[in-house]
């Protein structure tokens, strides 16, 4: 069912999502404050004392010429993922959102292993999707990211386990006086300048200060996100965005300055995110997205081989799962839209 937005409602969907073992920071009313560029609805699904025992945070846009609207969970469901009833509530309150917003697709892209062989034979049945995708990064989310355990495991315990180049590199920093500090709202500015800096160099679009503005002023106040900065020689050289919500730390956005590399402040950054998460007795620290591509004459080997140092777990999720509600509309938007956006591109062009 759509849940209606009363104040205790919304306070058991957030605990609930909070506690549940699939929770996600992507579900949660924070992140659709973020995303307000979007519809948000949630829909839930009941057991049979009254409690949520599913819930999917569902974010709706309408598509530019088409009178009609995308639906997109990111990261959901979260649930008992092998509870073939509790998925099909969830379908069904999605089903009515789609009526309700001439939606022509839901899209997913859930926190479940591609390996879960339960998982995808339920959601096959229900009549999704599984959409073949490529090993770098083609979907909204990650499809392959690097999850270090940290449950009830000490500091030491932890760096021991690294990579012995990792350990050093991690000591290089300490030894070359390279610092950190959690970052406040006005530092933003600088770490944005380093993103675009870091942007140019490994060629991906930067979103503007603005977002991370929003993001700052939605997560931060809680205690839901840093801002870890590295300093050097008097001058602030990198930084990192992590989120830590439920039992996760998420490794978010990284920047680094071109200058002072050799410091190794990226090593020091990521050891300061991992302090975090076992401080605050979480289950997983999440370095987030890595290519699937594993040679080494991938241009991502790179980060690959980085996130590889800290001795995660290289995690396959089962990427991106489509219901379909109209599948005229769903050609018509998918072949169209890439020709829109073209010749909208090419309006701007003459116009400057």
């Amino acid at each position: 069912m759509i849940l209606e937005k009363t104040e205790k409602n919304l306070k058991e969907y957030e605990d609930f999502i909070k506690n549940c073992p699939k929770g996600h920071f992507a579900q949660t009313t924070m992140w659709a404050k973020i995303k307000d560029n979007w519809i948000n609805e949630i829909v839930v699904s009941y057991d049979k004392e009254g409690k949520i025992n599913g819930a999917m945070s569902v974010l709706i846009r309408k598509v530019p010429i088409f009178k009609a609207s995308l639906m997109y969970s990111p990261r959901g469901p979260v649930c008992d993922v092998h509870d073939k009833k509790v998925l099909k509530t969830l379908l069904d309150g999605a089903k009515d959102l789609a009526k309700k917003y001439n939606a022509y697709v839901l899209k997913l892209d859930p926190d479940i292993k591609n390996s879960d062989a339960e998982f995808l034979d339920i959601v096959k049945e229900l009549g999704f999707k599984v959409k073949s995708a490529g090993k770098n990064f083609e979907g909204i989310q990650p499809k392959f990211v690097f999850r270090l355990d940290v449950k009830d495991k000490t500091e030491d315990e932890i760096f021991s386990a690294f990579h012995n180049k990792t350990r050093y590199n991690v000591r290089v920093a300490l030894k070359n006086g390279v610092t950190t500090s959690i970052g406040t709202r006005e530092d933003l500015k600088r770490f944005h300048e380093i993103m675009i800096e870091t942007g140019a160099r490994d060629e991906f679009v930067i979103r503007p200060l603005e977002y991370f503005e929003k993001m700052y002023d939605v997560m931060a106040p809680s205690g839901n996100l840093r801002l870890y900065l590295a300093h050097y020689e008097g001058k602030i050289i990198s930084g990192t965005i992590a989120i830590k919500y439920g039992d996760k730390v998420w490794y978010l956005y990284g920047a680094s300055s071109n200058s002072y590399r050799n410091v190794m402040p990226n090593y020091l950054l990521q050891w300061e995110m991992i302090k975090w998460a076992i401080e605050e007795k979480c289950r997983i620290y999440d370095f987030r997205g890595v290519s699937g591509d594993l040679s080494e004459d991938n241009p991502l080997y790179g980060l690959y081989r980085f996130k590889k140092g800290f001795s995660g777990e290289f995690t396959e999720f089962v990427g991106d799962i489509d219901y379909t509600f109209k599948p005229f509309m769903k050609l018509m938007v998918e072949k169209g839209e890439p020709i829109f956006r073209k010749v909208r591109r090419k309006v701007m062009l003459l116009k400057k």
